[in-house]
């Protein structure tokens, strides 16, 4: 006799698909409706239901959001103080063109975002990065899949 266990299928009963892991980037601003309308003019939209007067919620991706907190809002979450010198974190975002990085980084810089450094262009990938009205750096990039995996050919 042994002891192994056996675990139960059910053949006719589906098994539920796994939501999808959904990435909410909580960030502490100075001015909720400012912040907003950055990232509205960067083309994202705000989700009705993660907005209110504490917070806004804006889609950047399928399940992707960046949670735009009131500072006494954001510290509700933490006891850790709220960075203002030096940088936090580098959000980046890929994107399908290099046209469209510079679409999105030439429209942060027209909302009042400003450029954290030069462009950077390796031939397979090229990025831009900027920082919003309160100081939160991003970075926007494209890959060339095929010249990537060309240059890591020829790298040996």
């Amino acid at each position: 006799m042994t002891s192994e266990t056996t675990t139960p299928t059910f053949p006719d009963t589906p098994v539920p698909p796994r939501p999808a892991t959904q990435i909410f980037v909580n960030l502490p601003v100075a001015d909720l409706d400012a912040a907003k309308a950055f990232y509205e003019a960067l083309g994202f939209a705000p989700h009705p239901a993660f907005t209110d007067e504490n917070a806004a919620g804006i889609v950047l991706g399928e399940n992707l959001f960046v949670m735009l907190l009131r500072p006494e809002f954001f510290t509700t979450f933490t006891h850790r103080p709220v960075a203002t010198d030096g940088i936090e974190a580098i959000n980046a975002l890929s994107y399908a063109s290099r046209e469209e990085v510079d679409a999105v980084v030439d429209a942060a810089l027209a909302a009042g975002g400003t450029e954290t450094r030069e462009p950077q262009d390796l031939g397979f990938m090229y990025s831009r990065g900027f920082a919003d009205l309160d100081g939160h750096h991003w970075e926007a990039g494209h890959m060339d899949m095929t010249a990537a995996a060309e240059a890591l050919a020829a790298a040996g």
